[in-house]
């Protein structure tokens, strides 16, 4: 039923079908909150927004303003300010106060019914005295001025509209007509959820010589120089038992060889299942120990949950009805045409969903309790929505504090699904966004489209995935695109081995890596590469330090993009409070670009048109202005690709 005072388009609301989820944000994220509100009439209206707390608790309120005169539409931030399951609602009002003040500024002045206007002043004054005695010393000389007849009208307004006066009233109105709308869910996770640096590596390959396999052991001792870098995250593909039947050999071959250790997604043998740890990287207790390495070196632990197993799995003989029976009664193993997976049984859900379910949390359960605080989780659009609703329900009301990562490189309606029941982030199609128009719409919808339920994790590649701009090895490439990740998106990504700028491909046409880490072993000599400054390493670990360092670049939705004279050069800006960070890239890694860049002001949120900035990649520091002209310079021996700049704000 609508309200007396109408109250519509109210953001963020998430809805799927008939059902409302919570809108994500995280602790100490201001979240805007927005909503069309209008009434009959010329009278002046009000509106506020109001923040409970999962205890009912109101924790935050906000008198909402038009973000522009006539457009009926009002927005306030709020901020919740602990983990849990808030609400927010919207309060509308009729504004006695400002309808007098309007009206009276106008008559007064033309001498159209100036006492009459006193007096209706005098009426309002009283009735808020009646409801805020605390109020009596500012509001009551007021009163008794707007009563007395021997001052003069415009005398009497005035002192009933001082900006103390005015100020009060703005803070605490006097509402007639109070409506409330319908109250809404808002999920306040960890900062995790939204902000952190990923790092991918296999711990296979982490220590390894030409005949012998890594461990988890020995990839702790690689941890530190991770954590050097600035990540915050490691994050494991599958550490468990691999399937020997069907086993694939090095670059996808079919027939793999004795020594060959087969693709870890291929999960499952005699040694166990997904609650197993493959005995070539180790035991139980040496990933507890692999976990208590990461958290002295403050990072946290990512585990891969890929439902989906070898032929070889315990599941496959203990639970048949798990699986895709051919009419053969062969089990049919995975494929995306024309890829075919032959070491790997893919999941039926439709059996027995709530037996998955059960075995899914026991796992979950288990590693959680083994110090994994966030999960990967291997193309979840090839199972279904309302089985990951049900799941990721369950593992938040016990562990709010776990975070799912969606590797869901899929149609945009499945990905927003999958935000929406309760994925803390996701995957994202930047990998293969790389024009400016591109990136700039591909922003734009991320930031201010689908942020209330979808969040981004940039990544630069994947063990699956050489994007065709890197295929060439050129340095200047790897370093824009991290920079790009690392700038754009509050979260981003990076599989071991762009920093060292692999880039040899199997074939032409194709995203696979040659000699792929998902099927071998693969060594590195990272401290050959650092001696020789073959290395992105120090790159890196500048742009996570002006990372941690400034907040503007720990959010999403303050992303603004500018304008510029080249398709060649993207900039864009970020602020927070009073961090203001401005990003141009130049997007032609062989050649000098030159631009002017034509700077939003108003969205700057400074009114100068001359203002000083400090490059947080240089430490150079330029009088910019609203038209800057600006030169980017990659094939220069130290590499010019980007600034990243601070403004100085007085």
């Amino acid at each position: 039923m609508i309200g007396r005072i109408p109250i519509t388009d109210i953001s963020p609301v998430v809805s799927f079908g008939r059902d409302i989820f919570p809108a994500k944000a995280i602790v100490g994220e201001q979240i805007k909150i927005g909503a069309t509100v209008f009434r009959e009439g010329h009278d002046a209206l009000g509106a506020v927004a109001v923040l409970v707390d999962p205890s009912g608790e109101i924790v935050d309120r906000g008198r909402m303003r038009e973000i522009w005169p006539g457009s009926d539409r009002y927005e306030v931030a709020l901020t919740p300010q602990d983990i849990g399951e808030f609400t927010f609602h919207i309060e509308a009002f009729d504004d006695p106060y400002e309808t007098w003040h309007h009206d009276s500024e106008i008559k007064i002045s033309a001498n159209i019914d100036p006492e009459l206007c006193c007096e209706i002043g005098a009426k309002i004054f009283a009735e808020k005295l009646s409801e805020d005695s605390d109020a009596e010393d500012l509001l009551l000389p007021v009163l008794e001025a707007l009563k007395d007849k021997k001052l003069a009208p415009a005398n009497r307004f005035s002192m009933a509209s001082s900006p103390e006066i005015r100020r009060y009233f703005h803070e605490f109105p006097l509402r007639r007509l109070l409506t409330i709308s319908e109250t809404f869910p808002l999920r306040a996770a960890r900062e995790r959820a939204l902000f952190g640096a990923w790092y991918e590596f296999f711990p296979r390959s982490e220590g390894a010589t030409k005949n012998k396999s890594g461990t988890l052991k020995t990839a702790a001792k690689r941890l530190p120089a991770v954590a050097e870098m600035g990540f915050d995250v490691i994050y494991l593909p599958p550490i468990h038992p691999i399937g020997r039947n069907f086993r694939k050999g090095p670059n996808n071959c079919l027939h793999a060889g004795p020594s060959d250790p087969g693709v870890p997604w291929a999960i499952g043998n005699a040694d166990g299942g997904h609650d197993a740890i493959n005995p070539e990287l180790g035991t139980m207790e040496d990933f507890e120990y692999f976990v208590s390495v990461a958290k002295k070196n403050n990072l946290e632990v990512a585990l891969d949950l890929a439902l989906q197993v070898s032929p070889d799995h315990p599941w496959v003989s203990a639970h048949p009805t798990w699986f895709n029976h051919r009419p053969d009664g062969s089990i049919a193993y995975a494929e995306n045409p024309p890829k075919k997976y032959q070491d790997i049984y893919p999941i039926n859900f439709n059996s027995d969903n709530a037996g998955i379910l059960t075995e899914v949390l026991r796992i979950i359960r288990l590693w959680v309790g083994k110090g994994v605080t966030l999960f990967r989780v291997d193309n979840p659009h090839t199972k279904p929505v309302a089985f990951w609703e049900e799941l990721l329900a369950i593992v938040h009301k016990e562990s709010p504090e776990i975070i799912f990562l969606a590797e869901a490189f899929t149609r945009p309606a499945m990905m927003s699904s999958l935000g929406k029941v309760g994925f803390h982030q996701s995957y994202t199609y930047f990998t293969w966004r790389t024009s400016k128009q591109e990136l700039i719409s591909y922003g734009n919808e991320l930031a201010h489209e689908t942020s209330a339920f979808f969040r981004p994790n940039f990544w630069v590649n994947t063990p699956d995935i050489l994007p065709f701009h890197l295929q060439k090895g050129i340095p200047a490439m790897f370093a824009l695109r991290a920079v790009l990740a690392s700038t754009l998106s509050p979260s981003w990504g990076m599989y071991a081995g762009y920093e060292l700028f692999e880039h040899l491909h199997v074939k032409d046409g194709g995203e696979e890596y040659l000699d792929s880490e998902k099927y071998q072993v693969r060594i590195r000599d990272w401290d050959g590469a650092a001696k020789a400054g073959l290395t992105l390493a120090p790159f890196i670990t500048q742009l996570n330090q002006i990372r941690k360092t400034h907040p503007a670049l720990q959010r999403l939705r303050n992303l603004a993009f500018h304008n510029t004279g080249s398709d060649a050069i993207i900039a864009y800006s970020k602020r927070e409070g009073a961090d203001l960070i401005l990003v141009i890239v130049n997007l032609d890694p062989t050649f000098a670009q030159e631009t002017t860049v034509h700077w939003d002001l108003s969205a700057l949120g400074i009114s100068s048109e001359r203002f000083r900035v400090k490059d947080l990649l240089d430490n150079s520091e330029f009088e910019w202005s609203r038209d800057t002209y600006i030169r980017l310079d990659p094939s220069q021996h130290s590499g010019k690709v980007a600034h990243i700049a601070r403004v100085i704000l007085d």
